[in-house]
């Protein structure tokens, strides 16, 4: 039986305080007396400032602020733009006064404070101009900072020939996407969705019925009003028509500067099922039928309370749609989409019931409900609970499936499972010790004693693992794929 050898890499990323996102700011909303909010009262005072005051002010926060930030002085007129509400003539009020209120509602947030980890990896969209033999990726990570709040940035890069990685530098500014509703929605989503909420009742199937198969925000506003004027009391409607509206924020597009680097965005948290974090994206290549490609991401939206599982697709990597996920099977964490359908369907690998390895089947990308058990921790090393670490690679051998499973002393581990390639419902082999451990350094950090990806990548026969360690920072190992395949349909070792 053939160890496999595990090479780590020199790399590193590590968090980055200087990283700052300006993102809007409000201040606590709670009702003071005699009635007004923060916000209302904030407004007041900087509206009573003196005109020649505000001049300096306003320089001033150019002066600390400007060189931080892309385009600096668009951001506090969007923000202002946010609150205007709280103004009686806006119109009269100067750019000076309009930019410092602006700042008064913006606030730095340092995205990577706390952690940067659990990466993916993934093909770039733009392969040109690279030497033979070399490709080019794109690596999510997960950004940690104030509150614990979780974000979505990124990483761009080379993998030569040889399997070496070159790493790119960062961007000088990070740029958040401008948040706006998708086109239209979907009905039959919609529904299924509300329907898992508990919320299809009466009232909701009235505002469903008024609806199109495809409809705009403002379509179901209007629907909304129609039942607001017309319907029951107010005190009936009014919990149904916040869950139809939550629904409806957390289906949303966020698009950014096309002229911005992709390591200078941040996917930051704008739907109501993430207020307190997007957790753990696992971006996927996925080619269609056609041979047309997409990526997809799944990752875990929490609110505070409770965790969802959420889509993201993308061409370009510039414009994100953000959805929800339906069905029974859409539950809990660390949904992973395999690179293509099989005999027609989609398949993804789940964790339903927070322990065991699970895979859904689905001839839609945005609704699952058939679920099976795939595999049960079997092992020390992960009988606490198993689950995936990312998508599956396709290999000659079979799907290719990176685990994680967490053991004594909550330590996490990765390992590995062989699908077979036309019924992924077989499992073909598993190793039965650990692919990759936290090293002897690798084992401080805000979660000590992990190692865990949300996805890699096959190059010049060997898988490169990005992981993060103890949630504190990224490392690369590199795995000869060859090895690996054999020790999986053998029962391996690793070294």
């Amino acid at each position: 039986m053939k160890a496999i050898s595990i090479t780590r890499t020199r790399h590193r990323l590590l968090p980055d305080a200087t990283r700052v996102l300006a993102k809007p700011f409000l201040p606590g909303e709670e009702i003071l007396l005699p009635g007004q909010s923060r916000a209302h009262l904030l407004m007041e005072r900087v509206l009573t400032i003196p005109e020649a005051r505000v001049a300096d002010l306003n320089a001033e926060v150019l002066q600390r602020f400007d060189g931080r930030h892309r385009d600096f002085t668009e951001i506090l007129e969007r923000q202002f733009d946010a609150v205007a509400s709280y103004v009686d003539g806006r119109d009269r009020i100067s750019a000076a006064r309009r930019q410092l209120i602006g700042a008064y509602f913006t606030h730095e947030y340092s995205i990577e404070a706390a952690a940067l980890f659990n990466p993916s990896i993934v093909l770039a969209p733009d392969q040109n101009g690279l030497p033979a033999g070399s490709i080019r990726f794109v690596m999510s990570l997960r950004a940690v900072g104030e509150g614990h709040l979780s974000s979505i940035e990124f990483r761009t890069g080379v993998l030569d020939a040889d399997g070496g990685m070159n790493i790119d530098g960062v961007g000088p500014h990070l740029v958040g996407g401008q948040r706006s509703p998708p086109p239209r929605f979907y009905k039959r989503y919609f529904a299924a969705k509300l329907s898992e909420l508990g919320a299809i009742n009466e009232l909701s199937t009235g505002v469903l019925e008024r609806l199109d198969a495809r409809f705009t925000l403002d379509e179901l506003e209007a629907s909304l009003s129609a039942l607001q004027i017309h319907g029951p009391p107010a005190a009936i409607w009014f919990e149904t028509t916040k869950i139809i509206r939550v629904l409806a924020s957390s289906n949303y597009v966020t698009t950014f500067p096309a002229d911005s680097q992709l390591s200078e965005r941040v996917i930051f948290p704008a739907g109501p099922n993430e207020t307190r974090g997007m957790e753990d994206a696992r971006f996927v290549l996925f080619t269609d039928i056609d041979g047309s490609t997409k990526y997809y991401a799944t990752y875990t939206a929490y609110d505070g309370f409770s965790i969802l599982p959420q889509l993201i697709e993308t061409d370009d990597f510039v414009r994100f749609t953000i959805s929800t996920l339906n069905g029974a099977a859409a539950q809990n964490k660390g949904m992973a989409l395999f690179p293509r359908t099989i005999d027609g369907k989609y398949f993804m690998l789940s964790r339903k019931d927070r322990e065991n390895l699970h895979l859904s089947t689905s001839s839609d990308v945005h609704q699952w409900d058939d679920v099976a058990e795939l595999y049960r921790p079997q092992q020390p090393w992960e009988l606490l609970q198993i689950g995936n670490c990312g998508s599956p690679i396709e290999t000659e051998a079979g799907w290719l499936v990176l685990t994680h499973g967490v053991g004594p002393m909550r330590r996490y581990a990765i390992g590995a499972l062989l699908l077979d390639l036309k019924d992924p419902h077989r499992v073909l082999g598993h190793l039965p010790c650990p692919l990759i451990e936290p090293a002897e350094d690798e084992r401080e950090g805000y979660v000590p004693n992990v190692a865990y990806t949300c996805g890699a990548i096959v190059h010049a026969g060997h898988l490169v693992v990005p992981y993060g360690f103890s949630d504190s920072g990224v490392a690369i190992a590199s795995v000869g794929v060859p090895d690996l395949l054999e020790a999986l349909l053998s029962g391996g070792s690793t070294d």
